[in-house]
């Protein structure tokens, strides 16, 4: 276990390095050039001031020499500075990050603690009413734009009923509040983002595992155990669950792009100042530093969750064995 462990991390680093080198070549091929410190905005600026700015960050070399020099300041985790603001980059990572982290952990734990189950009920009741309501919720699921929705629930919880805030993370009396009520602010306006990252993996994860099991359940060793006189729960949780869980388990690690991609989709509609945000904003001022930051912290933390989904196979199923 230890060595696939170091294989598959010493994997991880020329993927990143391919995953940078494209990133770059995209984002400098696209339409449009950035304005640092704002000059495009500034009609005061020179054209001479603004070659000076553009020498200053390298703007006027090649691509190959500007990414050469991105990845020489990576070997030592400094991904430059801000055209907009002249700040750190690593330094505006750090600070959004832990809400993305926090808002992605809590839409998976409720995939989990919602999507499984489902499935699991629905497999040992198949065809029955609970079976094909879910199969509904999971169609509307699917279908479901996750802008869209967030939308109609801001407008509805939001604007209607006035139950819940629409925007922002915390309220303009936050530091007013004790610890109780800031706990209960923060889970207001965590409340529709959460459900709105989760609600697409919720209704396709149900799905998996409600096929999953029912695939594992016909097994022979599954009647076998039946006619022993094996109590259902004790066949189910015991002798199937972990066998169905295999597959769950790689599709949670792959799910982990999504949610990560899927933040800058809420995150810039419900105004949470994440990494979601940060990147839309960047890829908007063309603040090239920023986003090559923000796309490798998101290519890094895709590959330590698909690595973390491999090495639960061992947990799920002993029979297997890394060599």
């Amino acid at each position: 276990m230890l060595f696939y462990f170091l294989k598959r991390l010493s994997f991880i680093l020329p993927l990143l390095v391919g995953i940078s080198l494209l990133s770059f070549l995209i984002i400098h091929l696209a339409p449009g050039e950035p304005s640092p410190l704002g000059a495009d905005m500034n009609p005061k600026i020179s054209y001479q001031a603004r070659a000076r700015l553009k020498n200053l960050y390298d703007l006027d070399k090649p691509m190959i020499f500007q990414y050469w020099q991105w990845l020489r300041r990576l070997a030592t985790l400094d991904f430059g500075r801000s055209f907009i603001d002249d700040m750190k980059v690593s330094q505006k990572i750090l600070k959004r990050l832990p809400i993305t982290l926090s808002i992605n952990i809590l839409s998976l734990i409720l995939i989990l603690i919602t999507a499984i189950p489902l499935g699991l009920i629905s497999a040992m009741r198949q065809n029955s009413f609970f079976d094909k309501t879910t199969t509904i919720f999971v169609f509307i699921g699917f279908a479901t734009p996750s802008f869209w929705l967030a939308l109609i629930l801001m407008m509805f919880f939001g604007v209607k009923l006035g139950w819940l805030p629409i925007a922002g993370l915390t309220s303009l009396n936050f530091s007013e509040l004790d610890f109780f009520g800031k706990i209960v602010d923060l889970g207001r306006h965590l409340l529709l983002p959460v459900f709105v990252s989760a609600f697409t993996g919720l209704a396709g994860l149900s799905r998996y595992s409600r096929s999953n099991m029912l695939e594992v359940i016909r097994q022979d060793y599954i009647r076998t155990a039946k006619a022993k006189g094996v109590s259902l729960g004790r066949v189910i949780f015991k002798h199937a669950f972990k066998n169905a869980m295999l597959p769950i388990i790689t599709i949670l690690g792959l799910s982990i792009p999504a949610l990560v991609g899927g933040a800058v989709i809420f995150e810039t509609i419900f105004a949470i100042p994440g990494m979601g945000l940060l990147f839309w904003e960047s890829v908007m001022a063309r603040d090239y530093p920023v986003v090559m930051g923000l796309v490798f912290v998101g290519a890094l933390l895709t590959q330590l969750g698909i690595l973390l989904s491999d090495l639960a196979y061992a947990w799920a199923d002993p029979r297997i064995r890394y060599k």
